[in-house]
C-alpha cells in the first residue's frame, strides 16, 4: 500500500436483506438465511434473497426495455451499484472507475441459451452478447453514465476481492481517484448446483432442517463431511484516494498470492498462498494488531482446516477472534469476499463482534483492524486489511 484508500460505501442484496439495518439486524441472531429448493430432480439447501428484494429486481427488469433480456446477475449489480454510488454522493460527473466480477456470470441465461440451442438446433439471436462475462461491469457503467475505466473478470471465488485489489492498484497509479469494485452472482441453477454436487463438496441434505441445524458447518474444524452451501448476492463498495470525512472505514493493507496447484481445486493443507497473502497484507504491521479475521472457510473440510492452519503459521500464538457469514447466507462464489468485507466493516462500525454459533465463543480485546480472506480455485488467495483509522 502506497497510501491509504477509503471505503466510503457498501451495498449489498443476499440473504440477509437489503438494508444496512437488516442486514446488522440479522447478524445479531444465530439463526441461518438458508432455505430448501427444488431444481428438477435436484432439491440442494441453499441461501436465496428475501422474496421483497427480488419482487424489486423484477420491477427493475421491467422498468426499463434495455432490462429485459439481461440475467439476474446483471440486474443484482446494477441495482446494487445505484445505491452504493448513491451512498457515496457520486455522480457520472465523477468518472470513478468499475471493476465488477463474477464467477460464474449469467448463468441462468446461458442454461436457459443452451437448452434451447439443443432443442432447436440454432442459437438465439441475443445467446452472445448477453452471456459474456463483460457484461455485468459494461451495464452497470452504462447505467451510471460514468466516463472512467470499466473492467470485468472471473477469479473463481476471490473475484470481488480482485476486484478491489484493482480499484487500489488504479488509484494508487494516479490514474483514478475513485473506483466502484464488487461483485453479483445467480448461481441457483440446476447445472450450476449440480456442479458442486459433482466435486463432492455440498452440503448433504438432512431432513426436517430447522434454524438451530446449521447445514454449511463454516470453521466447524471437527466436520466429517463437506458442507458448502450455494448462495445468491451482490455486493458493491466504494473506493477514494486517502482518508475520506465520511469513510466506513480505511483499507491499510492489501495482499495476493496463487500457490502451485496440486489438483484442480484444491489448496495446500497450510495454504501456502494464505500465508503469503496475508503476510503482504500486513505489510510491517505487527500481526498482533490485527483483532479479528473474516475467513473464506467455505464449509468443506480441507478448504477450512487449510485456512486456520495458515492463520496459525503466520499469527503463530496470537491468533485473531475468527469468523465467518457463511454459515448464516452460503457462499456466493465471486460475490463473497465483499460481503465478508462489509461484515468487517459493521463489526469496527458497531463494535461488536459477531461470533459462529457452533464453535467455541470468541472475546477480541478491541475491534480496530480487520482481515478479510478470500481464495478460489486455483488458490488465487486475497488479504485485506482494513482500519477505523489509518496506520
Amino acid at each position: 500500500m502506497l497510501q491509504p484508500v477509503s471505503i466510503t460505501a457498501i451495498s449489498s442484496i443476499s440473504p440477509l436483506g437489503e438494508t444496512t439495518a437488516d442486514i446488522w439486524k440479522n447478524y445479531q441472531n444465530n439463526n441461518h438465511c438458508l432455505s430448501e429448493k427444488l431444481f428438477g430432480d435436484i432439491k440442494a439447501m441453499v441461501g436465496q434473497l428475501p422474496s421483497a428484494v427480488k419482487l424489486t429486481i423484477k420491477s427493475l427488469q421491467t422498468s426499463d426495455s434495455h432490462f429485459k433480456n439481461l440475467d439476474p446477475s446483471v440486474l443484482y449489480a446494477i441495482y446494487t451499484s445505484r445505491k452504493a454510488v448513491a451512498e457515496a454522493g457520486w455522480t457520472s460527473k465523477d468518472n470513478f472507475g468499475i471493476n465488477i466480477g463474477s464467477s460464474r456470470g449469467a448463468t441462468a441465461l446461458f442454461e436457459k441459451y443452451h437448452e434451447d440451442f439443443l432443442n432447436r438446433g440454432r442459437a438465439q439471436t441475443l445467446s452472445s452478447p448477453t452471456t459474456t462475462l463483460g457484461n455485468i461491469s459494461s451495464w452497470v457503467a452504462h447505467d451510471l453514465q460514468t466516463q472512467g475505466p470499466e473492467i470485468s473478470h472471473s477469479i473463481t471465488c476471490s473475484t470481488a476481492l480482485h476486484a478491489l485489489l484493482n480499484g487500489v492498484a488504479w488509484i494508487n497509479s494516479g490514474m483514478c481517484d475513485k473506483f466502484l469494485v464488487g461483485g453479483s452472482e445467480a448461481p441457483l441453477t440446476p447445472f450450476t448446483v449440480a456442479q458442486m454436487q459433482a466435486l463432492k463438496i455440498y452440503a448433504p441434505l438432512t431432513p426436517h432442517s430447522q434454524q438451530q441445524n446449521y447445514q454449511c458447518r463454516s470453521l466447524d474444524l471437527s466436520k466429517k463431511k463437506n458442507s458448502m452451501v450455494l448462495g445468491e448476492a451482490a455486493a458493491m463498495g466504494c473506493l477514494e484516494r486517502g482518508i475520506s470525512k465520511n469513510a466506513l472505514a480505511i483499507i491499510i493493507g492489501v495482499g495476493y498470492a496463487t500457490e502451485i496447484l496440486e489438483h484442480n481445486v484444491s489448496v495446500s493443507s497450510d495454504a501456502q498462498c494464505f500465508q503469503r497473502s496475508m503476510t503482504m497484507a500486513l505489510g510491517a504491521l505487527n500481526p498482533d494488531e490485527v483483532d479479528i479475521i473474516v475467513t473464506h472457510t467455505p464449509g468443506t473440510i480441507k478448504g477450512d482446516s487449510s485456512e486456520v492452519n495458515a492463520i496459525k503459521a503466520v499469527f503463530a500464538n496470537n491468533t485473531p477472534a475468527l469468523t465467518s457469514n457463511k454459515w448464516k447466507i452460503g457462499h456466493s462464489l465471486g460475490a463473497s469476499g465483499i460481503l465478508s468485507l462489509e461484515m468487517a466493516v459493521l463489526m469496527l462500525q458497531h463494535q461488536h463482534f459477531i461470533n459462529v454459533p457452533f464453535i467455541k465463543a470468541q472475546t477480541p480485546k478491541r475491534i480496530k483492524n480487520i482481515m478479510v480472506n478470500a481464495v478460489g480455485f486455483g488458490g488465487n488467495a486475497v488479504s485485506i486489511l482494513i482500519s477505523k483509522q489509518a496506520v
